[in-house]
């Protein structure tokens, strides 16, 4: 028995495979048709997939495009044209890659596995969100390729209210996609609340269901307001009704405040399922016990109620009140409690741990390391006195990156490594996967760490030239973006590579706990064959009953002979 003792599936679950099933959701019914109506919710988690990953390419040329700029201090494209080009790098990262891609993918796939269930509550609902999600992306895309988008990615007014760019496409885009994030955020709430296996208690819930249901709450509460907020954006733009612009009788302070009251939540929202990510891999490769299972749980939660009381760290120099401005500085500190736990837990859990080192744990460690220096930086912005001379600068860019970049990416690379195997049923190359990840963190600290710097030295942020002194961290940031631009396009490679050459994995390669590992790799439309009983705590490696893995590799990254405990 696993260590959920009393789990029960069909019998040669916990037996290596040598072959893929025939009996598996990518084979059942495989037409064009039966993808694009799909209500299955692993289907459409690919179908998201599919569509993130591209977003993230289109984010990525941005991005590249902007470190191309700055190589010179004198800037290679005009200022209007480098303002088309970062605001489009910030509008397709932030609304079509950072905010779906964890719920989108991950939590469609796992949610239901990992709870039990056969499907989420509303799998109708679950497709039309994919679709809203495209439509809005589809709009938002259109407006940037047709003529762009120049007042950057918070749509700031007076400008954008005035700005003869294509703002209210991109509004409504927003708008759209934003429907499509409440519907999957219900979905994941009614799912964990009713659809639970026997048994399965809130404390025997797998923490990164903890992290998608505290996220999924957010975006049912945030993710209005920002919806109303470019509404009344582009009533004012058509109907020149003075709401936010000052011209008009408005006030641009207004749109500040209802933008960050939901904007800096949904930074959670980008950042909370990586945290779920990275507690079922440091445990799994640390082959040790979660350590403070509870106090993790209950920091998602934490982070989701405190997250709603900080938006006003984004104002301190946008005329907000002396004192207001004190208790916003106050509650960004209090903040970092909950981060704080997890991390403090996850230290605890690694140490003394049998520690291997495949992707998912490099990548695991990447983003503690990556997160953490993210979170540090941050409490010099929500100090009054440093954020003075620290705000708008590109110190702001390094830290939102920090925790951004080298969080959420890295945690949801950790993620894909980690659950492929489930997924498609098939192993990539260790060896690449290794290559890849220590590649983007050697190129994320080299792009980021010199902008730190840059900051500090006062360059401003979203300018296209800059003094000449300057020059050698900039070209050391452009070099960098090179090397993490590369070390992305490895894991698109071999992901791809594995899915027609890549060794079948068995139903549990890494030896993990948990009910998606209860099933086959692929697992069946039905996600079981029987329904499971949950009797035990989800995270229970220290049993000499607990799963042990069924792939090994050697130096070179070849698999060995299944079975083997030769771990590297």
């Amino acid at each position: 028995m696993s260590t959920m003792s009393a789990l029960h599936s069909h019998a040669g679950h916990d037996a290596p495979h040598t072959a893929v099933p025939s009996d598996n959701y990518l084979t059942d019914g495989y037409t064009w048709k039966s993808w694009l109506l799909t209500v299955d919710h692993k289907r459409i988690g690919l179908l998201y997939l599919i569509s993130v990953t591209a977003f993230f390419m289109v984010g990525m040329a941005a991005a590249g495009l902007i470190r191309y700029n700055l190589i010179s201090p004198d800037g290679m494209l005009t200022p209007d044209q480098y303002n088309k080009v970062f605001t489009a790098h910030g509008i397709v990262m932030v609304f079509l890659f950072l905010v779906p891609v964890v719920p989108g993918v991950l939590g469609n796939f796992l949610v239901p596995i990992m709870i039990g269930a056969r499907d989420l509550a509303f799998p109708r609902l679950n497709l039309l969100s994919w679709y809203l999600y495209m439509a809005g992306a589809a709009c938002a895309i259109w407006a940037l390729l047709s003529g762009g988008v120049d007042t950057g990615w918070t749509l700031y007014p007076p400008y954008s209210t005035r700005s003869q760019t294509n703002v209210a496409p991109v509004a409504v885009g927003i708008f759209i996609a934003g429907f499509s994030s409440i519907l999957t955020g219900l979905n994941i709430v009614v799912t964990v609340h009713r659809m639970r296996a026997p048994g399965m208690t809130w404390f025997r819930l797998p923490l990164f269901i903890w992290a998608m249901y505290a996220t999924s709450l957010i975006m049912l509460l945030a993710t209005p307001v920002l919806a109303v907020t470019v509404v009344l954006l582009a009533v004012e733009r058509i109907a020149q009704i003075g709401i936010f612009d000052p011209a008009l009788g408005g006030d641009p302070v207004l749109f500040q405040h209802m933008f960050w009251f939901s904007s800096h939540p949904a930074v959670y929202i980008m950042i909370l399922p990586g945290m779920g990510i990275i507690s079922e891999v440091v445990t799994c490769f640390s082959r040790k016990n979660i350590f403070g299972y509870k106090a993790i749980a209950w920091s998602s939660v934490g982070i989701a109620v405190v997250g709603f009381l900080v938006w006003g760290h984004h104002m301190f120099v946008a005329g907000q009140g002396y004192y207001s401005a004190l208790v916003f500085s106050l509650l960004s500190m209090f903040v970092a409690v909950p981060s704080a736990i997890k991390v403090f837990n996850w230290t605890a859990t690694l140490y003394r741990g049998s520690i291997t080192f495949q992707a998912p744990m490099i990548y695991a460690l990447g983003f503690i390391a990556l997160f953490t220096i993210g979170g540090v930086t941050g409490l010099f912005l929500s100090t009054l006195g440093t954020d003075r001379h620290l705000h708008d600068t590109y110190f702001v860019i390094a830290h939102f990156h920090f925790t951004m970049v080298g969080g959420m990416v890295m945690a949801y690379f950790a993620g894909i490594h980690f659950w492929w195997p489930k997924i498609t049923g098939r192993m990539y190359s260790d060896f690449w996967s290794r290559i890849a990840a220590i590649l983007i963190s050697v190129g994320f600290i080299m792009t980021f760490i010199p902008q730190f710097v840059l900051g500090y030295l006062g360059m401003p942020r979203r300018y296209h030239a800059y003094p000449p002194e300057l020059a050698v961290l900039n070209v050391l940031s452009s070099a960098g973006s090179t090397i993490l631009a590369l070390g992305y396009l490895f894991p698109f490679t071999y992901l791809i590579h594995s899915m027609f050459y890549g060794k079948p994995s068995g139903d549990n390669p890494w030896g993990a706990t948990g009910m998606e590992w209860r099933t086959t790799s692929p697992p069946p439309t039905t996600n079981f064959h029987k329904t499971l009983v949950c009797n035990e705590m989800p995270y229970e490696y220290a049993l000499p009953s607990a799963p042990k893995p069924t792939f090994s590799y050697n130096t070179n990254g070849e698999p060995l002979k299944e079975g083997s405990s030769n771990v590297h």
